[in-house]
């Protein structure tokens, strides 16, 4: 078996474990209700008017992990679980959430560069398949297509990396308010750390997995041109 699988193996194996974490963890501080009558709506809405982000919208989406927030329209998505919910878990995700707003309001560098790399990621995920596929075809007559593929794939990757620091410091602000703001404190503001620290591994996770396969693909490029 070659290293490349053992590593696709070994990374497949990981995300399977930190999801489950993930779900696991959630699951758990669903349960746990806080020490405020505060549903997840609530606590957006009152971490957004405390930033100065009053004209930030929250509304709520259907499925379960589904919270994001979106900047074309300005507006926190929370899931239905977390939208009407009081937990620990409602209440992380929400502040979250927010924690984004407020990188959007106060213009956080590694957001900005997030947000200006979408279109071109957008663009490399719906046309990088085919170029493999071309390169796969016409590779012995020209790998230009590959390497076109890989500096594509390899946009993506970068975006994985890039949306790291920008959802650890989304966790940190919603850290930094709900004990700021006294919803949170002791036991709770530490399973609300564990509960964002287990979303933060996947992220981790992904970027590992972009990175493994852009890698395992330059390998296939260099190793045809070598033969």
């Amino acid at each position: 078996m070659s290293l490349g699988y053992l590593v696709f193996g070994a990374i497949f194996i990981l995300s399977m474990i930190v999801q489950n974490s993930l779900k696991s963890k959630f699951a758990k501080y669903s349960r746990i209700p806080l020490g405020v009558p505060m549903a997840g709506r609530d606590i957006a809405n009152a971490m957004l008017q405390q930033n100065g982000c009053g004209d930030v919208q929250v509304t709520s989406v259907s499925g379960q992990l589904t919270d994001h927030f979106n900047p074309a329209n300005r507006t926190v998505n929370l899931s239905e679980p977390v939208y009407g919910t009081n937990s620990i878990a409602a209440a992380a995700v929400a502040a979250h959430e927010c924690g984004h707003a407020i990188q959007h309001k106060v213009g956080y560098s590694m957001l900005q560069l997030r947000t200006k790399m979408v279109p071109i990621v957008s663009f490399a995920s719906r046309t990088v398949q085919w170029l493999l596929l071309a390169g796969i075809v016409i590779f012995t007559v020209t790998p230009i297509p590959f390497y076109i593929a890989l500096a594509m794939f390899g946009a993506t990757v970068l975006f994985s990396f890039v949306t790291l620091p920008v959802e650890v410091d989304a966790s940190r602000r919603a850290i930094q308010w709900l004990e700021g703001s006294g919803i949170a404190s002791g036991e709770q503001l530490a399973n609300a750390k564990d509960a964002l620290r287990a979303a933060a591994y996947t992220y981790v996770v992904s970027a590992l997995g972009s990175l493994a396969t852009l890698l395992y693909y330059a390998s296939l490029v260099l190793g045809g041109r070598r033969r």
